[in-house]
């Protein structure tokens, strides 16, 4: 019996959220023992219904027999790399939450150099891409519809924290 190539990918998929999301808690922790206070708390958790509506809509709604469109998943890893790029750079700063540590000088190394939020961008494409990759367009507009309203509260408030750390 083998496994479908739709499962094998989301099985892939939810074990890195997985792991990121301990790696950021654990980060989150540490940060706020640093003297780090948390901006937006009651975003968090939207945050998190929004990503975890996105992985199990594709695990319910799209047949283990479906069509993978394997460009749309190479494009979808090319963004792991982005990824992994921005963890690397932000290293122990990096959490789902909103945490500013304060004194602590804006990153600006790696894609930071390059836009303000690349974490961000990269979250927009891969919820995007990967329902898409299955032919599960609909999954794709509304959940991109959805993250882009989170992303406009977030960004606002994400903003609004450093500039007042930068000013402070």
């Amino acid at each position: 019996m083998s496994v479908s190539p739709v499962y094998a990918i989301l099985a892939l998929v939810g074990a890195q959220r997985v792991a990121e999301v301990a790696y950021a808690e654990r980060n989150a922790r540490a940060l706020r023992a640093r003297g780090g206070i948390e901006i937006a708390a009651r975003q968090h958790p939207f945050f998190i219904a929004l990503h975890a509506g996105w992985f199990l809509a594709m695990a319910y709604f799209v047949p283990a027999g479906a069509l993978v469109n394997w460009y749309l998943v190479g494009c979808y890893a090319l963004l792991q790399l982005a990824r992994v790029w921005v963890l690397a750079t932000l290293g122990p700063r990096w959490t789902t939450r909103l945490i500013v540590l304060p004194g602590a000088p804006l990153v600006r190394a790696g894609p930071y150099r390059i836009m303000r939020h690349p974490n961000y961008a990269i979250v927009v494409l891969e919820i995007a891409l990967l329902p898409a990759a299955f032919g599960a367009y609909w999954i794709a507009g509304a959940f991109t519809f959805l993250n882009a309203l989170l992303l406009t509260w977030r960004v606002r408030a994400e903003d609004a924290a450093l500039s007042t750390a930068r000013a402070g």
